[in-house]
């Protein structure tokens, strides 16, 4: 992001050689990245085997950049060999964090009514707690899985008869908060796809990769991509939850790993089948700013209608033109 973000200030107390961070009572973008700068300069003045506590005793609300500025904290303390604990989390935040899957890579001490309040939802986008957003990502999941089971069997005898390898195409990518969920796809590319794709130069600048002319992509795939029956599977990722019919473009953890601060806010709401990516600039974004706007544009403008309109636009964008893949 290029504007500038102004500073909040986090306290730092020290008692027992252990440096304390207080956190504020949100732990938003613009605290994130303030939060990120104060523990890097204490980090810097940190020696081996030192703990450094943040003290989450008043912090009620965290978004996908607060998340964003505590994974990129304790990766920077892990360097440096110092040691990271979260105290007095309350229950809010620590529903995000166990959700996320975040309780495994940090020490925690939580608050005592964490167990009694467990089942508490987290304050979050409003399309994550929609209920009627909910329901239609089922139904539209059931009917696109009955469409899947039509198609399997001619599709998957394209794939084997083009090139060797499994029908279906199997990812780790991250959803709401970061939150990591198998992603699954009709292959399109080589079986080697992964190990070769350092070799193949990236035409988009920023935290995504893409190339117009991937070699990696088989003759059959770039059909699947052309008319998107490639991304099929992808109403069971639905089905389950760890994706909406309509979101923002589902990241990779590599792609993750290099996000700043900011850029974690489009992990605010959960990863789509169709978006603004997807309506306008599917195969034109070359700059991961860009996508990022896309992103904030679609949090920013929810809403069922809104939805609707996404999902009937990327019909007819596939039925009248080469739409192209991400």
């Amino acid at each position: 992001m290029t504007k500038q973000i102004p500073k909040s200030d986090f306290p730092i107390t020290y008692s027992q050689n252990n440096a304390v961070i207080k956190l504020p009572e949100r732990l938003t973008v613009l605290e994130a990245i303030a939060f990120k700068e104060t523990c890097s300069q204490l980090l810097q003045q940190s020696s081996p085997g030192q703990r450094i506590i943040f003290d989450f005793s008043q912090t009620k609300f965290i978004d996908s950049s607060g998340i964003g500025a505590l994974v990129s904290n304790l990766k920077a303390a892990q360097e440096q060999n110092v040691e990271l604990v979260l105290e007095e989390v309350q229950p809010p935040v620590m529903i995000v964090l166990s959700m996320t899957g975040l309780t495994e890579m940090f020490q925690i001490q939580s608050s005592a009514e964490w167990t009694e309040r467990q089942q508490l939802e987290p304050e979050t986008h409003p399309s994550i707690r929609s209920r009627v957003k909910r329901l239609i990502d089922i139904v539209g999941a059931i009917a696109g899985l009955i469409i899947t089971g039509i198609i399997f069997i001619p599709v998957a005898i394209l794939i084997k008869l083009d090139s060797p390898g499994p029908i279906l195409f199997q990812q780790t990518r991250c959803g709401w908060m970061g939150k990591r969920f198998q992603i699954w796809k009709f292959r399109s590319m080589c079986t080697n796809a992964e190990a070769i794709k350092a070799k193949i130069p990236n035409q988009a600048s920023g935290a995504f990769f893409k190339n117009d002319n991937d070699p990696r992509i088989t003759r059959v795939g770039r059909f699947l991509r052309r008319t998107s029956l490639d991304e099929f599977p992808q109403f069971w990722n639905v089905l389950q939850g760890d994706m909406s019919l309509v979101g923002t473009r589902p990241p990779t953890p590599d792609e993750v790993e290099r996000y700043q601060v900011p850029q974690w806010q489009r992990l605010d709401v959960k990863p789509g089948m169709t978006g603004e990516w997807q309506v306008h600039g599917r195969s034109r974004v070359r700059d991961f700013e860009d996508v990022i706007k896309l992103d904030l544009r679609y949090q920013q403008n929810w809403s069922l209608k809104y939805d609707i309109y996404l999902i009937w636009k990327t019909i007819v964008i596939i039925f009248n033109k080469n739409s192209g893949a991400v």
